[in-house]
């Protein structure tokens, strides 16, 4: 694969990112935005999704957010249905 393919693979992603937070928990502040934006490993996205889909809090994902070797989404810490 190409690097250009790589790249717009991330960005794409880095868009569902923030389109599916909107979607969940509404307005996004600009910093997460940005947050996003600059990340540029693309398993580290794609967990981020993953944590964004299932996290039943925005907070919880705002943690997930801040940590930079986070690798199992388990538990009711990520049960969206528990609130």
């Amino acid at each position: 694969m190409f690097q250009y393919e790589k790249d717009a693979m991330l960005i794409q992603d880095q868009e569902d990112l923030i389109n599916l937070l909107q979607m969940r928990f509404g307005e996004i502040a600009p910093e997460v935005v940005t947050a996003i934006c600059t990340l540029e490993d693309m398993e580290q996205v794609e967990r981020l999704i993953l944590v964004a889909a299932n996290a039943p809090e925005y907070r919880v994902f705002l943690e997930e957010l801040e940590m930079k070797d986070g690798f199992k989404i388990t538990g009711e810490r990520f049960n969206p249905l528990s609130k």
